[in-house]
């Protein structure tokens, strides 16, 4: 995921290192007060931190509007957009849900139980164990309806070590675990809270927030909704630019570093800013940054389309969910879907083909908003000359036998740039060759989707579930987007495990993980593959499928009504879901406005 002005080289400044000294006293008082905050944070007791983790939920439900429209206006969303949407989802949404699930961990924790003693445990291909943690309640299978979440643990850890381990910091809450660094996203305004959230209780570590440049407009929203652990003394936010940022990694006062971003940006964290000096500290193992560092650093992600028998509603359908996965935040996303794997002995393979051109087509026009976006755009435009423009900057590259794909297996665009791969084979074969694909030839491993029909995947049986195994990716989403997954805070979100400092690939450790499970490989989203109503043929004895009452998702970028239903899942989830008689009354037109959708 590209990063924008965390790190820079060193300007000359009043104070000689890059900083004004506006800068370098902003920083320092932060710092004095999270030391301070870090004493008081190891007095707080687990039903007090639940409490704490209440009054965010009230903050950030009030200022949930004020949040989804400071974030359009910052992307060039003008009132009225469908789009807008997407801010109320990924912003306050994704926050709220994440504050009511660590609550819950939280009361769980203090009355001495696990948070997985009420979650179903069970086998994963490959000596695994998986736990089926969402739907958790009700108000989840009322607001995704047939969505499933399940985290599966690294081979070996039994169901007993998962349910012991779970609850890491919060386990011995007293222990210190110091100051935490968060060099915040960019693109995406939830990412920096989650991540703070994941400081404070997987850790135990009270956290400097380093907003990116591109979400300053936040910054007096994010302190209001965030006041709770602000006037805690837990938690501090600083502006500023590549200077601060590089001040920040080398400050004895940070314990621990952890980036959203690209890998440049990590590479020149850990090592430093590309030169002969940098070379030799890599080639000799001399890390300059003398802090563990986690990061959440992006990828190129594959979208396998597995052949089946589909109706024209499906083709249309799953289209518009391809497109929504590389147009969603105008590609700005680091699990933006890039490359789609087709089968050249699909018969509907052109029929599919021509419903992608058309969803991409049809996708309301936005903004390409992010500083590398257009040149994303030129660079792909470059390296495949006979890719179709499609919606203005939307490109869409169907690659040809004679291509070079390099540069879209292993450039993460981050823009409207789609590319679609064709390998030979039908049924496992196609699948098992496409898992390979995606596993040898695609830079990264944070997030990878699969579209199968329930026949297919019936008729398939145990071989669909070694493939998923198969898959080296800490997000795997089926029939739905990995959106949903990064959406679901008791869902886990990292790299496949195996990134090291001088090979990082899509990073190192665990965020969101609101049930603070530990030995964590991936987690998979799973969702049905047709909407209501056609859903319900599932219902039909002897048909497969999963049922569900959830039409086109408010999130696809053809959703008419995306901006009015996204907020009032918010707005749901801000009065407590189905804790509150009110909310419950509103969510019934907000679903039959989806049905018109």
């Amino acid at each position: 995921m590209p990063q924008a002005s965390h790190l820079a080289a060193p300007s000359a400044t009043a104070t000689g290192s890059g900083l004004t000294d506006t800068e370098r006293a902003a920083v320092d008082a932060a710092l004095d007060g999270l030391r301070r905050g870090a004493r008081t944070w190891r007095h707080l007791t687990l039903s007090q931190r639940a409490r704490l983790f209440d009054r965010l939920h009230d903050t950030i439900a009030a200022g949930a509007e004020e949040w989804a429209d400071a974030a359009s206006r910052a992307k060039g969303l003008d009132p009225g957009h469908p789009s807008r949407g997407e801010e109320w989802l990924s912003g306050p949404y994704a926050a709220l849900v994440a504050t009511a699930a660590y609550a819950r961990t939280l009361r769980t924790l203090a009355r001495g139980a696990s948070p997985l003693d009420d979650v179903a445990l069970a086998s994963a291909p490959g000596g695994r164990v998986r736990a089926h943690v969402f739907p958790g309640d009700l108000s989840d299978r009322l607001v995704l309806s047939g969505y499933t979440g399940e985290v599966w643990f690294t081979p070996g850890t039994t169901a007993a070590d998962a349910r012991r381990r779970a609850g890491l910091a919060q386990r011995d809450p007293q222990a210190p675990g110091g100051v935490g660094l968060v060099l915040g996203a960019g693109n995406i305004t939830s990412i920096p809270v989650q991540d703070v959230f994941t400081e404070l209780l997987a850790h135990n570590r009270v956290v400097l927030l380093k907003l990116n440049p591109l979400q300053d407009a936040l910054l007096p929203i994010l302190r209001q909704v965030l006041a709770p652990l602000i006037t805690g003394g837990y938690l501090r936010i600083v502006r500023g630019g590549g200077a601060v940022g590089a001040h920040l990694t080398a400050h004895s006062g940070i314990d621990h570093v952890h980036i959203t971003g690209a890998a440049e940006t990590f590479d020149a964290i850990v090592w430093g800013p590309p030169s002969g000096a940098t070379t030799r500290r890599r080639r000799e193992g001399r890390p300059k940054l003398k802090v563990p560092i986690s990061a959440e650093l992006g990828g190129v992600s594959p979208i396998i389309v597995v052949p089946g028998r589909w109706s024209a509603a499906d083709l249309r359908f799953q289209a518009e969910h391809i497109a929504t996965m590389r147009l969603h935040n105008a590609g700005h996303n680091c699990i933006a879907g890039q490359v789609v794997i087709l089968s050249a002995d699909w018969p509907q393979r052109n029929a599919f083909l021509k419903e992608l051109r058309r969803a991409l087509a049809a996708a309301p026009a936005r903004p390409v908003w992010y500083p590398s976006g257009a040149t994303s755009v030129a660079a792909a435009a470059a390296s495949f000359p006979h890719a179709l423009r499609v919606g203005g900057e939307r490109l869409l590259v169907e690659l040809r036998p004679d291509d070079d794909a390099t540069p879209m297996e292993q450039t993460e665009y981050f823009a409207p740039v789609l590319g679609v791969q064709t390998l030979a084979g039908d049924g496992q074969e196609f699948l098992d060759r496409a898992v390979a694909y995606a596993n040898d030839r695609l830079a990264g491993s944070l997030g990878a989707n699969l579209l199968i029909d329930p026949e297919t995947e019936r008729a398939l049986g145990s071989g669909f579930e070694e493939a998923v195994a198969a898959l080296r990716h800490g997000a795997i989403a089926i029939n739905t987007w990995t959106g949903f997954v990064f959406l679901t805070p008791t869902l886990t979100w990292n790299a496949f495990p195996g990134g090291t400092l001088a090979d990082i690939g899509s990073g190192t450790g665990v965020v969101h993980n609101a049930l603070l499970l530990d030995d964590v490989e991936r987690s998979i989203g799973r969702a049905p593959f047709r909407p209501f109503p056609r859903s319900l043929s599932a219902l039909i004895p002897g048909r497969a499928g999963i049922f569900s009452v959830l039409p086109k998702p408010p999130w696809f970028v053809g959703a008419r009504t995306g901006a009015s239903v996204s907020a009032g899942f918010t707005r749901f989830r801000a009065r407590g879901g189905l804790r509150s008689i009110r909310a419950v009354g509103g969510l019934v037109p907000t679903f039959l406005r989806a049905l018109c959708a």
